[in-house]
């Protein structure tokens, strides 16, 4: 078993940092048949998301994510390259974030 591990800082705040990682499962829903489910807690959500020969998930807080997924063995020789599309979606996610304004003083 190959073991993937990314951890990425944001300041996006929970609410948005929700966003991301809701369009990052419905991308990998859609182009890696992956089955993704979705646990809301108070100050982080899980994103559980798996298929035949890999399994995972997605902490997403409000200052980072953290992705750790297990792959299978036939998936396992391919890690580097998995990881690398991984990585790829998230910045580009994160990338096209908005940043957060300060609000205007009063």
């Amino acid at each position: 078993m190959a073991d993937i591990h990314i951890h990425r800082d944001h300041a996006l705040g929970l609410a948005r940092a929700r966003e991301i990682a809701w369009a990052w499962a419905e991308q990998v829903e859609a182009k890696f048949d992956m089955a993704c489910t979705v646990l809301e807690g108070e100050t982080s959500d899980t994103v559980e998301f798996s298929r035949s020969g890999v399994k995972g998930q997605l902490i997403v807080a409000a200052k980072h994510f953290e992705l750790s997924a297990k792959l299978g063995f036939l998936l396992g020789a391919f890690r580097g390259t998995i990881e690398g599309e991984i990585q790829k979606e998230l910045d580009t996610l994160l990338s096209a974030a908005p940043l957060k304004k300060p609000k205007a003083k009063k």
